[in-house]
């Protein structure tokens, strides 16, 4: 039933992309691909008919859906069904005749084994590449030989450009900008580093009175004398300043300027369950970054919790999944990049405890506290929490650490807006 369904939707797809002719825009990486293609997606939508690939459909069924269907919340509850799939179907059909479809499509391509975005790239072409970031040791990684074996599976989406398409590229990240070297297409950098073509500066956080955090602000430069500043509310990390800064570069393809950039991303509020910022219990703030977890994403939800020096802080860590044999090697680090910058740390479930065991060696055994799964846990960081209280709750999807969050929340009536895997499906599990 699965390999018909991927042949109908395969078929549906093509004939979509023959009749539309829409411009794609292919996302991948390790880290911050989300937050990318909803960046780049809010800012073109001013200028073009945009639609974003929803969710994490980034495979060989969910990316050719995200082709022919807007309806991605619905795929999540009830794909899967026959009732559903003869709907999706039949609504497919009669999609042919609208004179309504994107002018742009912003879609997520997912490497789980090696060859993976290869398939995806030979049927669906991109005409714009970015790439995020890899990592030094990248998610995902168990089905890979080693690091450079996934950078070389992302690098499949820029090697595939023309000459005409545009290669945009994480300058931060080595791995990914040295990707140029496989393309024929334009490259476009963006990123911190000097060297950048779309460089960002002066990256910062916004607090209120009483130091809590608010948001981040930084710079967006273009050319030799060209810049602009940008603020963004409700989230925190430099890995929104870097999904801004690859919208920037695409929206410049599109002959945006730098306060058209700037004006659009006043509307910007970041996918939810990263490094969100949420009201929590006893007047603390939580800093929700629960959507996934991966290395490198991990060590920038630290980073950002070490920068609030003068707050009480607590670390809420659940496994990082899918690492193979870097698993116990990547949760020590962890481990020993916690254990001297918090006050308290929970782990959440078995491969966390690694983490644990790490950060026993630079803060007190007595505080620090393991679980195996976010029920057991979640009780427990209710009652750790004090009186203005920094909350980071960070752990890979199966974990499930958005229970923690909805448990700690000021609003939890708010859960379905605020928090990731809302959907009945996620909340039976």
């Amino acid at each position: 039933m699965y390999k018909l369904a991927q042949i109908i939707v395969e078929i549906l797809a093509k004939i979509y992309l023959w009749r539309f002719k829409p411009q794609i825009i292919g996302v991948t990486g390790n880290v911050g691909k989300t937050s990318t293609k909803e960046a780049i997606g809010l800012v073109l939508s001013k200028v073009k008919k945009v639609r974003i690939g929803g969710g994490n459909l980034n495979n060989e069924v969910g990316l050719p859906f995200n082709i022919i269907s807007d309806a991605s919340d619905e795929y999540y509850e009830k794909g899967g069904s026959l009732i559903f799939g003869i709907k999706s179907f039949f609504r497919a059909i009669f999609g042919l005749l609208s004179s309504d479809y994107p002018e742009v499509l912003v879609l997520e391509y997912g490497a789980d084994r090696p060859g993976d975005i290869k398939k995806l790239v030979s049927k669906y072409k991109p005409d714009i590449s970015v790439v995020t970031a890899v990592g030094e040791i990248p998610v995902h990684i168990e089905y890979f030989s080693d690091p450079d074996a996934v950078a070389r599976e992302k690098s499949k989406l820029v090697s595939a450009l023309k000459s005409t398409d545009h290669a945009i590229l994480n300058h931060d990240d080595l791995a990914v900008y040295n990707m140029k070297e496989k393309t024929k297409a334009k490259v476009i950098s963006y990123g911190f580093t000097e060297g950048a073509t779309v460089m960002l500066s002066n990256f910062d956080f916004r607090l209120d009175s009483e130091e809590n955090p608010l948001g981040v602000g930084f710079k967006i430069h273009y050319g030799a004398n060209s810049f602009v500043p940008v603020t963004l509310y409700g989230m925190l990390g430099k890995s929104q300043a870097l999904a801004v800064g690859a919208a920037a570069a695409v929206a410049i393809i599109y002959d945006m300027n730098l306060i058209e950039i700037s004006q659009a991303l006043v509307d910007y509020q970041g996918p939810r369950g990263r490094l969100k910022i949420l009201k929590g219990i006893k007047n603390s703030t939580i800093i929700d970054d629960t959507y996934n977890a991966a290395p490198a994403s991990t060590h920038l939800a630290l980073d950002t919790l070490k920068q609030f020096s003068k707050k009480r802080k607590i670390a809420v860590l659940g496994d990082m999944l899918e690492l193979g044999e870097y698993t116990v090697r990547a949760h020590q680090a962890i481990g020993n990049l916690t254990g001297g910058n918090v006050d308290i740390l929970v782990t959440v479930g078995l491969r966390a405890k690694f983490i644990a065991d790490a950060a026993a060696n630079q803060m007190p055994k007595e505080n620090i506290y393991s679980f195996v799964n976010s029920d057991l846990a979640k009780l427990k960081v209710q009652e750790l929490i004090q009186e203005g209280d920094l909350v980071l709750v960070k752990g890979s999807q199966g974990i499930r650490m958005e229970k923690i969050v909805e448990e700690i929340m000021a609003e939890p009536l708010r859960k379905k807006e605020l928090l990731v895997r809302q959907g009945r499906k996620w909340r039976k599990r």
